[in-house]
């Protein structure tokens, strides 16, 4: 397999590439992760990754192949980010506790001008979680780079999640199976 581009700084990302012994490099630039109104979820996250994937386009080989993806979680039509503090993380896990959100993650794959653009969905159902439980969490593990504020392989995702219906990595930040078999196309 040929060498791939990593446009994400996203440490979950990196460690389910290295799982799947993808040898990637990372290159990143901050990228605008605004949107246009009226988009439907799937399109939001793909939208975002391809700017990911755009902006490190002009800095690498012409023959690279970029891989970018961007997660976001939607909770009855209203789609969460990234907490923009403690209180606003306190408040996105009550919203998320005894609820069933989806997690989708969106992911570009380009080489030159041809590309490749998928979103996969997860469904997620929580536990009802107590305050002690979600300061805890937010207090210990900081989850304010994560969004939906929480990452399922940390303590949260142990005692809090009591249903995934979908692919468990996509709710970590990329569908890497399916990445894989469409590397493969490459």
């Amino acid at each position: 397999m040929i060498k791939i581009i990593l446009a994400s700084g996203s440490p979950r990302r990196k460690q389910l590439l290295e799982w799947a012994e993808v040898p990637f490099e990372i290159v990143t630039k901050e990228t605008d992760e605004s949107y246009p109104p009226g988009l439907a979820p799937e399109a939001v996250a793909i939208h975002i990754a391809r700017y990911k994937a755009l902006a490190v386009q002009p800095g690498v080989a012409p023959d690279s192949v970029i891989l970018a993806a961007d997660t976001i979680v939607v909770l009855k039509d209203r789609i969460i980010g990234k907490p923009k503090s403690r209180q606003d993380a306190i408040a996105i896990l009550r919203d998320l506790s005894g609820s069933k959100h989806a997690v989708i993650t969106g992911v570009v794959i380009r080489k030159g001008e041809t590309e490749i653009a998928f979103a996969d969905a997860t469904d997620v159902y929580f536990h009802e979680l107590a305050d002690e439980q979600i300061e805890f969490y937010i207090d210990k593990y900081k989850p304010f780079d994560k969004a939906g504020a929480y990452a399922i392989q940390e303590w949260i995702g142990v005692v809090g999640i009591k249903l995934v219906n979908g692919d468990f990595y996509n709710v970590m930040g990329l569908p890497v199976s399916r990445v894989v078999q469409e590397l493969e196309k490459f």
